[in-house]
């Protein structure tokens, strides 16, 4: 069941304020990664939140120009002189504090209903969703499940990229494996806590094709700036397709010149990531099974080309301090094969 806490938290997407995360989330992220504004709804779940979060805002700043234009006024204003000590310039002063107090009152209790009924309108979608995923939260990334097809060959686990089919609403049932972080993708949804020990639930559909970057948006340690993922919005036909091939094994390389990288990874790396098809059966990192089929490595931060994920393999520690990946001494000899062979994980 959705936690009330979750269903809450989703009212949160709009509100001009965030624009503060957003910014500091570009500053730490990979410059070639879409970044996602709360200017924009791409899906039913994001819209209503957007409007309210304006509304918001305009209230707001109409309050604050009406303080600001009282204050002003009483400073500026005519005083009676020092010679005077009647009181008759004062008479009056309640009826204003009477006024302001109704007319924060109205506000305030309008601003609660439509605050409500956001709530209610986003609580479940129009229909029901077809496609489930489970996306667990570690420190610092995504595992995303794909476990709701009767077809086995169809259900698999990748990390930090989530594809969904466009027009169609996506279950997403949350949870974390450390600490508290909290899943947004600002364009399709609010916030939802992912909390250790507890199943929360959220929804969102994609209108139009296209790449959504969501972000961890609770503070969760040191890299909780780097802890980004993408959802990548797809035709139908699109996604079905990716679904088939991703759910399967990895293509055994026959090329001898990548062996002794095949080697190198089961002897260094197989005890923490999974390569399906393979003996590498790790669970404590992503799959990279389908590796060279993401956009971004390393949770967003960089962007995958041969050379970053050399990069991040040999500095994981200098690109993501106290992450559990660790840097990896290699000789050259060695990192042109570990490269080549991860090279082959399409």
């Amino acid at each position: 069941m959705r936690s009330t806490t979750a269903v809450a938290q989703r009212a949160l997407v709009g509100i001009p304020c965030v624009v503060l995360t957003l910014s500091a989330t570009r500053a730490q992220a990979s410059p070639s990664a879409p970044l996602n504004y709360f200017l924009h709804a791409a899906g039913p779940a994001a819209a209503p939140t957007m409007h309210l979060g304006w509304a918001m805002a305009g209230v707001s700043v109409t309050v604050t120009v009406v303080i600001a234009g009282l204050l002003i006024a009483a400073i500026v204003r005519k005083r009676p002189s020092a010679a005077s000590d009647s009181l008759d310039a004062e008479a009056g002063g309640m009826r204003w504090i009477y006024i302001g107090t109704g007319v924060s009152s109205v506000a305030l209790l309008a601003m609660l209903v439509y605050v409500l009924i956001t709530l209610e309108s986003v609580a479940t979608p129009a229909t029901h969703p077809q496609l489930s995923i489970t996306v667990t939260a570690y420190d610092w990334w995504w595992k995303v499940d794909y476990a709701d097809d009767p077809n086995p060959a169809r259900n698999f686990s990748t990390a930090n990229e989530i594809h969904i089919p466009v027009g169609e609403p996506v279950k997403i049932a949350l949870k974390s494996a450390d600490v508290v972080h909290a899943f947004w993708v600002p364009q399709l949804a609010g916030k939802t806590q992912a909390i250790p020990g507890q199943t929360n639930e959220q929804w969102f559909q994609a209108d139009r094709a296209g790449i959504y970057r969501g972000q961890c948006s609770q503070f969760c340690g040191a890299q909780h700036a780097h802890m980004a993922f993408e959802v990548v919005a797809q035709s139908p036909a699109d996604f079905n397709a990716w679904r088939d091939a991703q759910g399967r094994t990895a293509v055994a390389a026959t090329d001898s010149s990548v062996a002794t990288g095949r080697r190198l990874f089961a002897e260094r790396c197989a005890g923490c990531h999974t390569i399906r098809g393979t003996d590498a059966s790790g669970l404590q990192a992503p799959d990279l099974t389908h590796l060279n089929s993401r956009r971004l490595i390393a949770a967003g931060a960089l962007t995958n080309t041969p050379d970053h994920l050399l990069d991040w393999v040999q500095h994981a520690q200098s690109i993501k301090p106290e992450a559990l990946m660790p840097s990896i001494a290699l000789s050259a000899a060695d990192a042109a094969a570990l490269s080549a062979y991860l090279a082959t994980l399409h």
